[in-house]
C-alpha cells in the first residue's frame, strides 16, 4: 500500500509542477499541493483495511487514488485567487473535468475485479465531496458568483456537524436516484460556472438553481432520517451517497452510489 501512495507522488507532483509553471504561481504552491498528498495518503493509510482488493491497495482503489492527484493540485489553487486569472481557471476546468469524467472508472473496476468495498466507496466519496468543495470556492474567488456559491460544496460538510448534535442524521439512507442526478447536476454546474467565458447572470443562475436542487434534497433526507429508526451511521455526500441499506449484505445489490457521478457499483 505504501508502494501504491509513493507511486502517486510522480504523476501528482507532474501536473503540480506543470500547474505552478503554466500559471506563474509561487513556490510555495508546490508544497502545498504536496502536502496535501501526504496528509491524504496518511488517512488512507490510517482507515484503509488489509484486504482492500490487493495486492496493495487494489486497483480501483488505485483509479481512485489517480483521480487524487488530479483534485489535490485544483484544490491547491485556493490559495492563490489574485495570481491565476482567466486561463488558471480554464485549466482548472479541465483537471476537474476529467477528474469528473473519471470517477465512474474506479466503480467499473471494482465491480470486474470483485473488489468493491466499504473503503473504496468512502475513499471514493470523500474525494468527490472535497472536490466540490474546491470548484465551489473557486468558482466564488472567480468573480462569477457570489460567496454563497460555497454552499454547494459546504452543505455536505455542515451536514455532518450537524450529526454530531442530531444523532438521528448519522442513520443510514436507502438507495436514491434522485441524489445520484442532483449530486451529477452540482459537479457540472460548478463547471459552467467556473468557465471565463460564461456571463456572470447566467453563472448565477446555474450555481443558484443547483444549490435549490441540493437543498431541496439535504431536506428530504433530513426528513425521511428524522422519522425512520437508527439503523447504521452513515456521511451522505451532497445527499447523494450511502453506505448499505438496511437489510443489504455487503455482497448483494444495490451499493454505495456516488455522490454526483457514478459511484462504485
Amino acid at each position: 500500500m505504501a508502494a501504491d501512495l509513493a507511486a502517486g507522488l510522480i504523476p501528482l507532483v507532474g501536473l503540480t509542477v506543470a500547474t505552478w509553471w503554466i500559471l506563474a504561481l509561487s513556490a510555495t504552491y508546490l508544497f502545498r499541493a504536496i502536502a496535501l498528498y501526504l496528509v491524504a495518503s496518511a488517512l488512507i493509510l490510517l482507515r484503509i483495511p488489509p484486504d482492500a482488493g490487493g495486492p496493495g491497495m487494489g486497483w480501483a482503489n488505485r483509479v481512485t487514488l489517480a483521480r487524487t492527484t488530479l483534485v489535490l493540485p485544483v484544490a491547491g489553487l485556493v490559495v492563490h485567487p489574485g495570481a491565476i486569472g482567466p486561463l488558471g481557471y480554464w485549466w482548472a476546468l479541465g483537471v476537474a473535468g476529467i477528474a469528473m469524467v473519471l470517477d465512474g472508472v474506479d466503480g467499473r473496476v471494482a465491480r470486474r475485479t470483485a473488489t468493491v468495498s466499504d473503503f473504496g466507496g468512502r475513499f471514493d466519496m470523500e474525494l468527490d465531496a472535497f472536490l466540490l468543495l474546491a470548484l465551489s470556492i473557486l468558482v466564488w474567488q472567480s468573480g462569477q458568483v457570489g460567496p454563497w456559491v460555497i454552499l454547494i460544496g459546504a452543505l455536505r460538510y455542515l451536514f455532518v456537524g450537524a450529526g454530531w448534535f442530531r444523532p438521528a442524521l448519522r442513520n443510514e439512507l436507502p438507495p436514491s436516484r434522485r441524489r445520484q442526478t442532483i449530486c451529477v447536476v452540482q459537479g457540472l454546474a460548478l463547471l459552467v460556472c467556473l468557465a471565463p467565458a460564461v456571463p456572470s447572470t447566467w453563472a448565477s443562475l446555474v450555481a443558484a438553481v443547483a444549490l435549490g436542487l441540493l437543498v431541496c434534497s439535504f431536506a428530504v433526507d433530513v426528513w425521511w432520517l428524522r422519522r425512520r429508526s437508527p439503523v447504521q451511521s452513515t456521511i451522505p455526500v451532497c445527499a447523494g451517497r450511502h453506505r448499505r441499506g438496511p437489510g443489504e449484505d455487503q455482497a448483494g445489490p444495490p451499493r454505495p452510489e456516488r455522490s454526483g457521478f457514478p459511484r462504485r457499483e
